[in-house]
């Protein structure tokens, strides 16, 4: 991450069922941060998709990718900060979030399909069925050090990844109390 800006936008990326919502809403919280889940950005084919069982093909996600990439652009060029939970299996789609910024950086959680597996089959009310976990892990293309990564496992409490996180981001103020908008008297 030498010679990269401050991020404004951080992406927490991995495989369904890696915590990345959660992860991303914690950490949005400790930085003072908006969260918005990547899902959102679907576009209502691709969750009927996902819900039927099916897999998303690149020509699916690159409309998602876009609207997500487009939030990304509107919250930095205004000088804001936005965490958001995305997949971003494939270097392609990195490459697409980021747009040659160099002031975002990716949050990979890593962990096993055993543990992942494990924690989808006790998940409630998500529309991506567990069968599609080891696609997910067929096209994950794990990033690298050029991608302004972190990568964090998931092998801990959330407050132990999201702690281990905010350190490896070594931000000025890594509490929500010293990132909150100044307010002028």
């Amino acid at each position: 991450m030498a010679g990269a800006k401050a991020p404004c936008a951080l992406i927490v990326m991995g495989v369904s069922g890696s915590g990345k919502s959660t992860i991303a809403e914690l950490l949005g919280k400790r930085l003072g941060w908006r969260f918005e889940d990547g899902d959102s950005f679907h576009p209502a084919s691709n969750v009927e998709k996902m819900r039927a069982g099916h897999p998303l093909t690149d020509e699916d996600r690159w409309p998602w990718l876009n609207a997500i990439a487009d939030e990304i652009a509107r919250v930095c060029d205004k000088g804001e900060h936005v965490i958001i939970a995305c997949s971003a299996l494939k270097h392609a789609y990195r490459d697409v979030l980021l747009r040659g910024r160099d002031d975002v950086r990716f949050i990979f959680l890593k962990g096993t399909q055993e543990l992942i597996a494990d924690r989808l089959a006790h998940r409630k009310g998500h529309f991506m069925p567990p069968g599609l976990l080891t696609s997910q892990f067929n096209t994950l293309e794990p990033p690298e050090a050029s991608e302004h990564v972190i990568t964090a496992s998931i092998d801990e409490s959330v407050e132990a990844i999201v702690d281990g996180i905010v350190r490896q981001l070594k931000l000025a103020g890594t509490t929500a109390e010293a990132t909150k908008p100044k307010v002028l008297p």
